[in-house]
């Protein structure tokens, strides 16, 4: 059977974001970027000869972008980094250094780190979701995108079906 692909890239899909990163006993200086998402659905036609509704898809992504929207992004499953709920905020110590931002500046994200590629793999993981929740079977793969900067992306593909 024949795939086709669908993209979704609108200007509305952005979301600016503060994190940092750790890596190599280091821990970067908290900072913030202006991302950009980008989704692509590939996968037989369905019945309405959709691989899956552009207003629909535009609709999933432009929520999931806005939970992320002016936020802290903070990663779970760093062990580098400890996360303390602490009077209504959000205390992060990481070796000598400690924030604490209130609760709900933070999205606290099931990733190891906040980078761009953990970012794209949790909006992937999300639009999964959301669309086995919408039926959609006809679907091979998905992709999304994460622009950290102009010319600096990182991707994240999954297969939907063997």
């Amino acid at each position: 059977m024949p795939e086709y692909t669908v993209t979704v890239e609108k200007d509305y899909l952005v979301f600016a974001a503060g994190h940092f990163i750790t890596y190599g006993g280091r821990c970067e200086s908290l900072h913030g970027h202006n991302y950009r998402a980008r989704v692509e659905l590939t996968g037989e036609l369905d019945e309405n000869h959709y691989v899956f509704d552009f207003g629909a898809l535009k609709k999933i992504m432009r929520r999931l972008v806005d939970e992320l929207d002016h936020r802290m992004l903070l990663p779970l499953e760093n062990p580098k980094i400890v996360l303390e709920d602490v009077d209504g905020g959000i205390r992060v110590t990481h070796g000598g250094r400690v924030y604490v931002f209130p609760r709900d500046d933070v999205v606290l994200l099931p990733v190891p780190n906040t980078t761009a590629e953990m970012l794209a793999r949790h909006l992937a993981l999300r639009l999964k979701d959301e669309l086995a929740r919408a039926g959609a079977r006809n679907l091979s793969a998905l992709t999304v995108e994460v622009e950290e900067n102009f010319g600096q992306a990182a991707h994240y593909r999954e297969a939907l079906r063997p």
